[in-house]
């Protein structure tokens, strides 16, 4: 329990500093790419469409927010959980037949990076993405999942 607890005040370390973050990203072969106060918009499909989850337990304060959708893709509870056989991640999975609605969130990237440390990115399988998405009036926006 005491290796938990220090992973992740670790991880809340890394989170605040862009400069370690970067580093970190870099030995994960992951890119961060634009400065930490630039904002990005967030498509959320799982828990973090849920106040609770995303304001609260998260620590988020979103810029903005809207509901939204992607195209190509469908949702999918297929990947285990923590605990172990009593969790199931939302996930998408490509299919050119379906769309999943979402939140749309719009945040700066270092907020994105303290999302990312909750998330588990970039210790983690989880892989990030860039999506095209539009909100509910139809507008086009490129977001990241």
């Amino acid at each position: 329990m005491l290796l938990v607890r220090l992973l992740l005040k670790l991880r809340g370390l890394l989170a605040r500093s862009w400069w370690l973050s970067l580093c970190l990203y870099r030995l994960h072969r992951l890119t961060l790419v634009g400065p930490p106060e630039e904002e990005v918009w967030y498509f959320a499909y799982g828990a973090n469409m849920h106040d609770s989850a995303f304001r609260g337990w998260r620590g988020m304060r979103p810029l903005d927010w809207r509901p939204g959708q992607v195209r190509g893709f469908r949702l999918r509870f297929n990947l285990e959980g923590r605990p172990r056989g009593k969790a199931a991640p939302a996930n998408i999975f490509a299919d050119p037949e379906a769309e999943v609605w979402g939140v749309l969130y719009r945040l700066t990237r270092r907020d994105l990076v303290r999302l990312d440390a909750t998330e588990g990115i970039p210790w983690s399988w989880y892989r990030p993405l860039w999506l095209d998405a539009e909100d509910i009036n139809g507008s086009p926006l490129c977001v990241f999942r």
